[in-house]
């Protein structure tokens, strides 16, 4: 039963998770944890989980042309580097470690979620450092100086826990890069695709991937990824930000509980 209960949970998250173009690694562990598999296993098989939906998701928008790939190659390489490290070496942390830093992550996730974004442009001035970029009918400016830094520092947790970071990256690229928010939605799902690959890759490495496990999650994945990216293009993924945010808060709590129970 409960194995049933644990894919019925993977589709639903994977459909929300894609229609606002975060992986959604938070609540697949969180899931995958409290159906008895052990932190690490639940991280790797997370890592595969967000794969799929993300790349799912990346072909509809991609259709769409919402995916601003030079955005993309030039702040997500950092991202995936730090992702694989984390991974590799999270097999050096304790179970109990990786469930606290886990815990904090949704918190912090949380609170990227109920900060009001507000699609701004942000000073043209030609910096060093300061990218002018135009898009889809757009123009605005990514100042690498921050993005950069922080998109490897979201890696390097993501790939050790099981999470995208997608949720920190939309914020990154809205706040302080004056993206449209439904082009960093876009990018983003083909970033966590190259994130979650990295950070499974690092997991793999160590023994952690179990696929017998993991493939049927994959394949419901991939269905919830495909539905949730059709339905992204037909609604406002702002209104399920505090919704998003008051789950991942409850997912901290219960994590926090598994911890010291």
């Amino acid at each position: 039963m409960t194995e049933y209960f644990l894919m019925a949970a993977i589709l639903i998250i994977s459909i929300t998770m894609a229609m606002v173009g975060k992986g959604g690694g938070n609540f697949y562990v969180i899931a995958i944890v409290l159906s008895g598999v052990s932190m690490h296993q639940a991280a790797s098989s997370s890592q595969a989980i967000m794969l799929a939906t993300s790349l799912a998701a990346m072909l509809v928008f991609m259709k769409s042309k919402k995916i601003d790939w030079k955005l993309a190659l030039i702040i997500d390489p950092a991202t995936d580097v730090m992702a694989f490290v984390g991974g590799y070496f999270s097999s050096r942390i304790t179970g109990t470690s990786l469930k606290t830093v886990f815990a904090i992550c949704l918190i912090l996730v949380s609170i990227f979620m109920l900060i009001k974004v507000k699609e701004k442009p942000i000073s043209k001035t030609k910096r060093f450092g300061y990218w002018h970029r135009e898009f889809g009918g757009y123009k605005y400016t990514v100042n690498l100086w921050i993005a950069l830094p922080i998109t490897a520092l979201v890696g390097l947790f993501a790939g050790a826990v099981g999470i995208s970071g997608g949720a920190f990256k939309i914020p990154l690229m809205v706040m302080l890069c004056g993206i449209p928010i439904e082009i960093a939605i876009g990018t983003s799902s083909a970033m966590v695709a190259v994130t979650a690959l990295m950070g499974l890759l690092g997991h793999s490495l160590n023994g952690n991937f179990d696929i017998n496990f993991a493939i049927p999650l994959v394949i419901l994945a991939l269905i919830g990824g495909l539905i949730g990216g059709k339905l992204a293009l037909r609604n406002k993924p702002k209104n399920l930000k505090v919704i998003f945010a008051l789950t991942n808060l409850i997912a901290a709590i219960v994590m926090l509980i598994n911890i010291f129970s």
